[in-house]
């Protein structure tokens, strides 16, 4: 049998009656360490024990912790009743009984909690905080695996060097302002030393620790806090739309978002064609954003969460790239992007290679990859000649169209010319809306070109004959010419 006893928080008075009693009973005591007010009681009861925290224990938190569990464990083999006493309440940040708790389950060891008061109520008691509002315990040492909420009270525990200190203290400043006041207590629950004191969070690590002393860090207000990386960001966003938010960002739905979705994504599309990457940094960002603030409404809504939105993009990525996390072979490009078509059709159930390509893209990029997935499985010329073939039947068709002054059927050969020169366009490994709009700034950079001159030459643009418009526009061809 295992009596897993908590010596209480501070004195003897803070240890319960069933513990002491159970430590009287047992035929061999353990204490994880003799740094506790309470030992002193023990000595006076004449209850003999074993001390197990020994310089030769290891460093490493989790190490330390196994070890621990592994003499306790071991002492069982020598007596029929062995209880293992620690600090507070055993079941309150001991991870030594954490690995105690699963070697006797697995063992089938019969285990008996005999609690004291945790270090906890004392804490709070201290501090005379009440805390329905919510509270984080965190273990000092894990501080770096944690994620802090700083809308809620938190409590660090174990805090026992200035070194330990340091390491909480920075990972604090992520989150709060070097002035925000945190307060320390030291000896909870020992009679006539416990003492509470407030100080500003950068001076976290010029103050004195031991095993006795505790971090309280109150929540903080949407102005106290500080916002970093990308939890940061997810909070900023969560702010604006909160109850004490920003009206405009209160106000907007998936609808309402939509034009600024589109807008960002061509802002970051400039910045590349401009290859200003300070630019690109800012778009990509305000592109991300648009991102967040779907994912906020639909969390609100309950429909998903951004979690839940990263959760399947992982998923996506993993299960489309066999050859990269499976043991499909793929060794270009071109069987990538077949292997990529047969999966996702099969993810979605879609009966024909063609379905998914949004309606609502531009109709260049459209017809891109339709043309681009009707080729991937067959459908396609053997050279780009062939293109340029089919491309001046669909010139002729039109011609003969327009001769016959149909609308529907100018309308239809249209189509047909621009789909195929996208092709044309394919084959030649360009991208038809790149292609477009290169030649739609170097218009604009033309025609006002041409506006200046004729504005020196005092001439409206309106007064120039057909042939002075050709001719001004060949010199404009040959001011600006396209990059090579």
């Amino acid at each position: 049998m295992l009596y897993l006893v908590g010596l209480g928080a501070g004195g003897v008075q803070e240890m319960s009656a069933h513990a002491l009693g159970a430590l009287r009973r047992a035929a061999c005591v353990l204490l994880r360490t003799e740094n506790h007010p309470a030992v002193s009681a023990l000595r006076l009861a004449g209850i003999d024990y074993r001390v197990l925290e020994m310089p030769d224990l290891p460093t490493d938190p989790d190490s330390r912790a196994r070890t621990l569990a592994e003499r306790v464990l071991r002492h069982l083999k020598d007596a029929p009743l062995v209880a293992y006493a620690v600090p507070g309440h055993p079941l309150m940040a001991e991870d030594s009984v954490r690995h105690v708790l699963e070697s006797a389950r697995q063992q089938g060891i019969p285990v008996r909690i005999v609690p004291s008061r945790s270090f906890l109520e004392p804490v709070l008691e201290a501090l005379q905080y009440e805390m329905s509002q919510g509270l984080q315990l965190i273990d000092a040492g894990s501080i770096t695996r944690v994620r802090p909420n700083p809308t809620v009270a938190q409590i660090y525990y174990q805090i026992e060097t200035p070194e330990l200190a340091q390491r909480v203290k920075a990972e604090l400043l992520r989150h709060y302002p070097p002035e925000f006041e945190v307060t320390l207590v030291h000896a909870a629950g020992v009679e006539g030393i416990t003492e509470v004191r407030t100080i500003p969070l950068e001076h976290l690590d010029q103050q004195r620790y031991d095993s006795l002393t505790t971090l309280f860090v109150p929540p903080a207000s949407q102005r106290q806090r500080r916002y970093e990386g990308f939890e940061g960001l997810r909070a900023v966003v969560a702010t604006l739309r909160g109850p004490e938010g920003c009206p405009w960002d209160k106000q907007q739905t998936h609808q309402s978002l939509k034009p600024y979705l589109v807008e960002e994504a061509y802002e970051v599309l400039e910045a590349i064609d401009r290859n200003d990457f300070q630019a690109l940094k800012e778009e990509l960002g305000d592109l991300l954003l648009q991102v967040l603030m779907h994912a906020q409404l639909a969390e609100e809504a309950g429909h998903f969460t951004l979690d839940s939105v990263i959760e399947t993009l992982l998923h996506k990525l993993i299960a489309r790239h066999p050859h990269v996390f499976g043991n499909v072979p793929a060794h270009d490009a071109e069987t990538v992007l077949k292997n990529w078509d047969k999966i996702k059709q099969a993810e979605k159930g879609q009966g024909s290679i063609l379905e998914g390509v949004p309606r609502a893209m531009p109709a260049l990029l459209r017809a891109l990859e339709v043309s681009k997935r009707a080729a991937r499985v067959g459908f396609e010329w053997s050279d780009i000649f062939g293109v340029l073939e089919k491309l001046q039947e669909e010139e002729t068709e039109l011609r003969q169209a327009i001769q016959q002054g149909h609308p529907a059927s100018i309308e239809t050969e249209i189509g047909d010319l621009l789909f195929t020169v996208v092709n044309v366009a394919r084959h030649a490994k360009v991208n038809p809306e790149e292609s477009l709009r290169h030649m739609v700034d170097r218009f604009i950079q033309r025609f006002q070109w041409m506006e200046s001159q004729t504005r020196t030459q005092g001439r409206p643009l309106e007064s120039l004959s057909a042939e002075e418009w050709e001719a001004l526009w060949q010199q404009a061809k040959q001011a600006i010419q396209p990059p090579r």
